[in-house]
Formats: structure tokens, C-alpha cells, sequence
């Protein structure tokens, strides 16, 4: 009787497994598989290991490898530049393409805390303005002395202040709402105002960047001015504001613009010429002879 199962197991054992480079037996040795391919530790070494960065020898397979940024160390080599401490497992810089632990980074190139003149440490966060640094928490208000943060500030003789502190101490305030004036404003009779409560005394409308006059200290539109308190034209009844150069013609309390200022009958210009009245209408030598 035939054992086919037991035929097969000695088929197996007959195979021979061997380094798929250099051929020889791996029976009874130490070998790695790549690619599902088994290499003896030499032939492995020999082809696939990495070159340490540091004293260029092969990483072997018994070895660490400790690798950044493609490149690979033994684990003894991977050591900072300058003290030759250890690196492994711990935090580190480079520069120039050398390895230093966090303290001889910065004590080299880190910036130093512009208030306690300490070195800020790399991966701590740092406030940045007008070329130097700080420490978050030496970055603080002159005045109330509470960390800036991200916060808006306002720089002033060399110290920095917080929004709230830097109002409170320096901002002027706006005559009308009694707030401060943080950016732009204008002055009106030596007081400083917001632009947007610098407004019309009639209509409440803006006044910033317009022509506008005033009566009795209070600002005004031109037209609301013109509207409230400019004589009014005898001929067209419109105002006549007086502003800007406008010539008018006076005569009896009554006022004309000089365009309107023309002989009710012939309509010819009376401005520097002599006139005539009748009743309410002003008249030229020639069209009042017959008076």
C-alpha cells in the first residue's frame, strides 16, 4: 500500500534552501528574507545595508538603524556634533547638515529672549518685531504687564502695549463720543474728533473729506448752511452762499447773484452799470427813462 501524503513530506524535505545570491545552504543559519527571497546575513549586508553617516561602515542586520532625512547612523554614531552625546531616542536640530542636541543648537543659533536675554529653545514658541524676539511669555504689555499673545498691540518708545492699556494711557479722545482715537481722526477748532462722528450739525451726514463751513462754532454741509442762514437771491430765490469767491450785489436789504443781477426788461447786465428800481424790479438807464 502507497502513502501519498508521506511521499510528499520526503519530497519537501529533499528541497534544498539556499541564499538567493550566493547559493549556499541556509539550513542550521541565520538568514533574512527580501522580497520573499531569503539571503544569507553576509550576502544581505553586502547588498541591501546602509553606510552609517558616521564612521561609513555597512549597518548590519544585528545593528540599529537610525535614520533622517535619508541618511543612517549606528545607533553609537548617532551623536550630536559637538558634546557627542547620544541622540537616540531624543529631541535634535541640524545645521550645516551636522547633528546637535537641542542644547548646543541653542546655545549657537538660537535666538536670545530680547527681556531676560535667555535663549529661546527650539521648538518653543517665539513672539517676533522690528528684528527681535521674545519668549511668549516675556512678550507682555508695558503696562498692565499680562502676555500679548497673538494679540493686536501698538509699539511705542521701545515698549509695547496692549490695545485696552495703550487707549487708556495715550489714545486722544473723540470730543462727541468720549471714545479713543486709535487710527485717523481730524482736529476741528483744536479738538480731536473720529471721522465718523465729525458730522453735518443740520443733515448728520459725514463731513469727512467735504467742503463744509460753520456757524457759531457748529459745523455744517454746505447745503444745509446755505439752506439755513445764506441770503437768498431777489431774482432766483436760491441761496446765495458767499463761499468759494461768489459775487453777489446788495441794495435796500435785498441781494442778487451777479448773474441774476440784469434789467427786468432788456435782461442786460447791471453789475457795475447805474439802475433804476420799480417796485420790486431793477431797471436800466434806457428801459426806465420813461418812469
Amino acid at each position: 500500500m502507497k502513502f501519498p501524503m508521506l511521499e510528499l513530506f520526503k519530497s519537501k524535505m529533499a528541497e534544498r534552501y539556499d541564499c538567493h545570491f550566493c547559493k549556499e545552504s541556509l539550513f542550521g543559519k541565520k538568514y533574512v528574507l527580501r522580497d520573499e527571497n531569503p539571503y544569507c546575513v553576509k550576502c544581505y549586508e553586502s547588498l541591501y545595508s546602509n553606510t552609517c553617516e558616521e564612521c561609513k561602515n555597512p549597518i548590519g542586520c544585528n545593528s540599529r538603524d537610525l535614520s533622517y532625512k535619508d541618511r543612517h547612523w549606528h545607533d553609537g554614531c548617532f551623536h550630536c556634533f559637538k558634546c557627542h552625546r547620544s541622540l537616540a531616542d531624543k529631541p535634535f536640530s541640524t545645521k550645516d547638515e551636522q547633528l546637535l542636541c537641542t542644547e548646543c543648537y541653542s546655545n549657537e543659533y538660537s535666538s536670545k529672549c530680547y527681556e531676560c536675554k535667555k535663549t529661546i529653545m527650539p521648538g518653543s514658541r517665539k513672539m517676533e518685531h522690528n528684528g527681535n524676539s521674545w519668549h511668549e511669555t516675556c512678550f507682555t504689555c508695558q503696562r498692565c504687564q499680562q502676555p500679548i499673545g497673538t494679540k493686536s498691540f501698538i509699539p511705542k518708545d521701545n515698549n509695547n502695549y496692549c490695545v485696552p492699556c495703550y487707549e487708556k494711557q495715550f489714545a486722544l479722545q473723540c470730543v462727541h463720543c468720549k471714545k479713543p482715537i486709535t487710527t485717523g481722526g481730524l482736529t476741528y477748532h483744536d479738538q480731536p474728533w473720529h471721522k465718523d462722528c465729525f458730522l453735518c450739525t443740520g443733515c448728520k451726514e459725514q463731513l469727512s473729506g467735504k467742503r463744509f463751513t460753520s456757524r457759531d462754532d457748529f459745523p455744517y454741509c454746505l447745503n444745509c448752511y446755505c439752506n439755513l442762514y445764506a441770503k437768498k437771491c431777489a431774482e432766483c430765490t436760491t441761496p446765495i452762499s458767499g463761499l468759494g469767491g461768489t459775487k453777489y450785489i446788495s441794495f435796500e436789504e435785498r441781494h442778487w447773484h451777479n448773474d441774476c443781477f440784469n434789467c427786468k426788461k432788456c435782461l442786460v447786465s447791471l453789475v457795475g452799470r447805474g439802475f433804476l428800481t420799480e417796485r420790486d424790479d431793477i431797471l436800466c438807464p434806457d428801459c426806465g427813462k420813461d418812469i
